[in-house]
């Protein structure tokens, strides 16, 4: 498909910047026009004299934006025919999303700790599952507990891991976020149990029917065992969230007597205890071993950190009495996933350790990279995660608000601890993402660097 001169203009917008040679600012303004969908990957570029006059631009700075982008994999020119836009190959296996990176705006993005999709095989998975969707699509649509195929395969993933699952104690959900506010509409806790830190999306989730949050602190050293207790204690008879697999965002990983102490202070004090497991694949130990899991929790998992946050796939493993009680609830259906993307989300999950070990020997690389630039500095301290997408820094010198402000200034943005605070701590502490690849790091250690110098603006 050929864009018209006017649909490109127009598609671009007020592209000129007078900081940046015309040429490189019309080669971003294609490449932030294709990201954004008003472009579509494929689509035929004008020949670059029409290009040149339709924008008001000299054919020499179509020409430098067309090399830049050529160069870059973003466009392709066959010898005699029109250039057209794709995206780059080596964008499509990135581990990091365009917006992480600075390709897609003037922010290196890290608010959210997010991978991309693993394009070539969540692309090849569609197909799979659009050749096969008859028999769905023959179906009503409606929503109910999940397709039997997709059940099935989670269930497999539990048993083979050896927590023994039928698929009837799977409830498939849009997302992890969709399983929290269903378990959370469902039991009303008024007391709920939650880490300082968490992720700061389940504190919303927790708060919105007014429920009070009673914090346990987490530390790249582990959970803090008397504030537990306490916790527990104050919420008798009513939920419990935690993040024991490689934390959401210290990357902690529960050791097993402190899930053994848990397990008991849950049964003791007859707390529902909820597990958000979205990290557990996320194991970048040289020997990746799925931890122990804790003996009546109710387990909350997700393709959102394995796959893409974008499948929206999100399961809640319960015993099948409750399970057909969430059915019943008014926002089960709201709250479900729609059939095709389950029908991916099943192709992906039966061959799933290719893309994990790929992605697992990425980021491993990605942290000790971004560690290596940041250690031995008495600015920040911060421990070496086992698993997860961050480290989780300490700020000895200035305040995380601070330097995120400063950050932002110098084009990147970062998250500072109250985000992640039930109550509003952890003043001193922000979170750093490593899915961004190597040269994109060291923008981040450079940004931090000026940030936490004395006297920075």
């Amino acid at each position: 498909m050929r864009i018209r001169d006017d649909q490109l203009v127009q598609a671009l917008g007020p592209w000129r910047n007078t900081e940046a040679p015309l040429g490189a600012a019309l080669a971003r303004a294609v490449r932030e026009a294709l990201l954004d969908g008003r472009i579509r990957a494929g689509s035929e570029l004008p020949a670059e004299r029409r290009l040149a006059a339709a924008l008001g631009v000299s054919r020499g700075t179509v020409t430098a934006a067309l090399d830049r982008l050529r160069n870059a994999g973003w466009v392709r020119t066959r010898h005699g025919s029109a250039s057209t836009v794709q995206l780059p190959p080596a964008a499509a296996e990135r581990i990091a999303p365009f917006s992480a990176t600075g390709e897609a705006g003037p922010l290196v993005d890290l608010r959210r700790a997010v991978p991309a999709a693993p394009q070539e095989l969540y692309l090849e998975a569609t197909r799979r599952a659009v050749a096969r969707a008859g028999p769905l699509l023959a179906e009503h649509g409606e929503p109910g507990p999940g397709i039997a195929e997709l059940r099935s395969a989670i269930a497999a993933r539990y048993s083979r891991e050896g927590t023994a699952t039928r698929p009837e104690q799977i409830l498939v959900t849009s997302g992890a976020r969709g399983a929290l506010t269903l378990l959370a509409a469902h039991f009303r806790p008024r007391v709920a149990v939650v880490e300082i830190p968490t992720f700061f999306d389940a504190l919303r989730v927790l708060r919105a029917p007014g429920t009070r949050l009673v914090g346990c602190g987490v530390t790249t050293d582990g959970w803090d065992l008397d504030q537990l207790r306490d916790a527990f204690a104050a919420a008798r008879g009513q939920l419990a969230y935690l993040v024991p697999d490689f934390h959401n965002p210290t990357g902690a990983l529960m050791p097993p007597h402190t899930r053994r102490t848990v397990t008991r202070l849950a049964a003791e004090h007859q707390v529902t205890l909820v597990v958000d497991e979205t990290m557990r694949d996320l194991d970048l130990r040289d020997q990746p071993d799925p931890p122990p899991r804790m003996r009546g929790a109710l387990l909350i998992g997700s393709t959102s950190k394995s796959i893409w946050g974008g499948l929206r796939i999100g399961w809640i493993r319960a015993p099948a009495s409750l399970v057909r009680e969430l059915q019943g609830h008014p926002l089960a259906g709201p709250l479900s996933a729609p059939p095709m993307q389950q029908l991916i989300a099943a192709e992906l999950l039966a061959d799933l350790e290719p893309v994990l070990g790929r992605r697992r020997r990425e980021l491993r690389q990605q942290r000790d990279h971004l560690s290596n630039l940041l250690a031995g500095d008495r600015r920040w301290h911060f421990t070496l995660p086992s698993g997860g997408l961050a480290l989780w820094l300490r700020l000895t010198t200035a305040l995380g608000d601070t330097v995120v402000e400063r950050a932002c200034r110098n084009g990147v943005a970062l998250a500072a601890g109250p985000h992640f605070a039930a109550d509003a701590t952890l003043i001193h502490h922000l979170r750093v993402p490593y899915t961004p690849p190597h040269h994109v790091l060291d923008q981040i250690a450079a940004v931090l660097d000026d940030a936490c110098r004395d006297g920075a603006p």
